[in-house]
């Protein structure tokens, strides 16, 4: 399976087969994911001495994330699926950086930069599915809900202001992961889309579309 997750501009992708993931590549972005992700892509599989051909399934980050990115990524992930008549998944872009920190045990709050002060957010309790998409939220740091006295862990996109916005806001019971923790990588989009693979589950080439939180403003990328 190859993994494509271009929803911001830290940029990912992932060879994965059989429980393993044979390969991966992360990088951020400045604003060129058009120039960057099909050489990226052919670079991961001469790594493996692979062809497009010995490809079986694909996955693709679905947002919330940047317009252009996310166009970006499907675009390309479709171009694959149909190109070579293979299944492709989408996952949501949250729903990976909750599950890279599931084996803690805390409920989670997953969050990545919206721009101009914003963020995308969603809350993933200890037990329990995860979020609808409607349950993505478009807010601010000193918005998200942390009333209650049990520890939370934080993952994400979170630089040090607001870092110790949330240590002001949550106290001791914020758990903060750590900046190297927090990379978004496509390994972990693989697993969970190998996942619904392995159920017979694949998404549909004509409908599948990214998730979005905002309307676009003229211009705006990554």
């Amino acid at each position: 399976m190859l993994a494509i997750d271009t929803a911001t501009r830290v940029a990912s992708l992932a060879l994965y087969s059989e429980g393993a993931v044979l390969s991966e590549h992360t990088w951020v972005s400045q604003n060129n994911h058009t120039v960057e992700l099909v050489p990226n892509i052919a670079r991961l599989l001469e790594g493996q001495r692979a062809t497009p051909q010995a490809l079986t399934g694909l996955a693709v980050a679905l947002g919330p994330g940047s317009f252009t990115g996310l166009r970006i990524g499907l675009s390309v992930a479709k171009g694959f699926a149909l190109g070579l008549g293979i299944p492709l998944v989408g996952i949501p872009t949250l729903d990976v950086l909750a599950y890279a920190h599931a084996p803690w045990g805390l409920p989670i709050w997953a969050i990545l930069q919206a721009g101009r002060g914003r963020i995308c957010a969603a809350f993933y309790p200890r037990e329990g599915p995860p979020p609808r998409p409607a349950d993505y939220l478009l807010t601010t740091l000193a918005e998200l809900e942390v009333e209650g006295d049990e520890a939370l862990l934080f993952c994400g996109e979170i630089d040090p202001q607001g870092a110790e916005l949330l240590r002001q806001r949550v106290g001791d019971r914020a758990v903060i992961a750590p900046p190297a923790a927090s990379l978004r990588r496509a390994g972990y989009l693989a697993e969970l889309a190998w996942e619904r693979l392995r159920r017979g589950e694949e998404d549909d080439l004509a409908t599948l579309s990214p998730i979005y939180l905002h309307r676009p403003r003229i211009g705006e990328g990554p």
